[in-house]
């Protein structure tokens, strides 16, 4: 049997960047899987508190230079890459002038949530796909975390579903506890739009906030997961609503052995 290829999605990972629990989710897990016999690629944003020299990071020529559509607007995409130290795992980093370069991740100095972080969120899924591509990498499995990753289960069953590089992955969406009180401006649906997305495919976002993404990333995943058991009584609601969702036994001793039977299982 081939490779058991992974490709995990997330606002952030240790030892880069680390404001949530999402962090260590992210670094745990990948490690597991490869140690498994998995083939790992990571992705996440370029926050500007993430360190280019002390990480190591470098541009990546030959991914950079596609241009992401949010909206009516075209940003390029800029992709650059480091390594985990101690451990043999690779993270891309997706990176953009405008989204990208403020040195905080989602709120200001006054702790005032950005106002475009629904377009930072647009922008990364997309780019995170369009990289993938360009990598000429085909995943079995994506599994994405957290709200900001939400739009990638959608985007693989419209725009990407019969794209040879997709057409048989199968995508992972785990929630976490980070919700946020903003609402973003009615035109969240019309800048989510992609090739093949309906009006209909986006009704989730209607309500333009944390739960209305997390909706939309449970709708459209083939396995719903949830790494906080102590969630929000509205964030069990939506977790206990999604189709596909799956209670994991995540205790140490079978806690890589759990994911892989899942992973294997979506496959098969």
């Amino acid at each position: 049997m081939e490779k058991l290829r992974i490709l995990y999605v997330a606002s952030e990972i240790n030892p880069f960047l680390q404001t949530t629990d999402v962090a260590d989710y992210v670094r745990k897990l990948p490690q597991a899987m490869q140690e498994r016999g998995a083939e790992i690629r990571i992705l996440v944003p370029r926050f500007g508190l993430i360190n280019e020299r002390k990480n190591r990071l470098h541009e990546v020529v030959r991914l950079s230079g596609i241009n992401i559509t949010v909206g009516d607007e075209e940003k390029p995409l800029i992709i650059k890459v480091a390594s985990i130290p101690n451990a043999k795992l690779q993270v891309y980093f997706i990176d953009n002038d405008d989204y990208f370069h403020r040195k905080s991740v989602f709120f200001d100095k006054e702790n005032n949530f950005f106002d475009d972080n629904d377009e930072r969120a647009i922008f990364f899924c997309k780019g995170v796909l369009e990289t993938v591509k360009k990598l000429g990498w085909a995943p079995d499995v994506v599994h994405c975390n957290d709200w900001m990753t939400a739009l990638i289960p959608l985007y693989l069953k419209t725009t990407y579903r019969n794209d040879p590089m997709f057409k048989d992955t199968k995508s992972v969406f785990t929630v976490h506890n980070n919700a946020f009180d903003y609402k973003f401006d009615a035109d969240l649906q019309s800048k989510a739009k992609a090739m093949d997305v309906s009006d209909e495919a986006l009704a989730h976002l209607h309500s333009a906030d944390f739960e209305g993404f997390v909706k939309i990333g449970c709708a459209y995943a083939d396995a719903v997961l949830k790494a906080d058991e102590h969630c929000s009584e509205s964030l069990n609601q939506i977790f206990n609503d999604a189709p596909k969702r799956v209670e994991l036994n995540e205790q140490d001793e079978n806690f890589s052995e759990s994911y892989y039977n899942l992973y294997t299982d979506l496959m098969s």
